[in-house]
């Protein structure tokens, strides 16, 4: 790899002192290096380096979808499940990035599509739930057409296998291998006794209603792609939700399994 871009959490590297380390390192060794807020994403980069946390590599994820570009994550936050390098380890990973000692993971995504046309994707999930109130919301879940379930619950959480870490996991949810080809639906908080995940197809596509719970009183839910872009659905109104046709590439290092990564990040917690 010749022609590097640097994405950095401007809260993580507040002074940006581990973001210039990082593009000095890289121009000495004879290769450049571009800094996401220097200009518009050169065509020929070659890789994106991404200076945060999950959150950081999933909105670096989205921006830069229709660049085909591959991202690896440094990380600067917590448990970071997604960031593949630990900062302490940069310099290292930097030069096996030079010497393509690396692998490339395409990572499925979620497209919704709400009743007004727009459209949005999500590397992680796509979550229902309720509107500015303390009651629960009542949806009916279709599957490609036909009636499911309906649910009385906080909201429902639509994940892709690499989400399956995320919010589906606190929500009692399965971990999933995250380069798998399936979609988790997972009710948050439902009002009923037997309320399990349930495992969909890759090639299914699920649509989330929401549903009047009393007469007179109108209903609204959010919807949030990746806990951002945030909207409005309506009583009445369904998401259509189904397998995007991008994906979101991730540069691999190393050749620890996801089992093993797991639980060394879930140790302790």
């Amino acid at each position: 790899m010749n022609k590097f871009y640097v994405i950095t959490n401007d809260s993580k590297d507040n002074h940006h002192e581990i973001t210039m380390a990082i593009k000095e390192y890289i121009e000495k060794k004879g290769k450049s290096c571009i800094l996401a807020d220097e200009r518009p994403v050169p065509e020929d980069i070659e890789g994106a380096l991404v200076l945060g946390g999950d959150g950081t590599l999933i909105q670096a994820a989205r921006e830069l979808l229709s660049d085909n570009i591959p991202l690896i994550g440094i990380n600067l936050g917590t448990l970071g499940y997604l960031t593949e390098v630990e900062v302490q380890n940069v310099y290292s990973a930097i030069d096996s990035l030079i010497e393509d000692k690396y692998m490339v993971e395409e990572r499925m995504l979620l497209k919704g599509t709400l009743p007004n046309g727009m459209m949005d994707v999500a590397l992680n999930d796509i979550i229902v739930t309720r509107y500015n109130s303390l009651h629960l919301i009542k949806i009916h879940v279709y599957v490609n057409g036909e009636l499911l379930n309906t649910y009385q619950a906080d909201g429902m959480i639509l994940s892709t296998p690499t989400g399956s870490t995320a919010y589906n996991l606190s929500a009692g949810g399965p971990i999933v291998e995250p380069t798998a080809s399936l979609i988790l639906m997972t009710p948050i908080c439902s009002h009923a006794l037997n309320a399990s995940s349930i495992v969909l197809s890759v090639e299914d596509e699920i649509g989330i209603e929401i549903c009047s719970r009393r007469e007179n009183e109108k209903e609204e839910a959010v919807v949030a792609f990746d806990g951002t872009d945030i909207c409005t659905l309506h009583e009445g109104e369904r998401i259509i939700i189904k397998k995007a046709e991008e994906t979101t590439k991730l540069m691999k290092l190393s050749r620890i399994s996801f089992l093993e990564t797991l639980r060394r990040k879930m140790k302790g917690n």
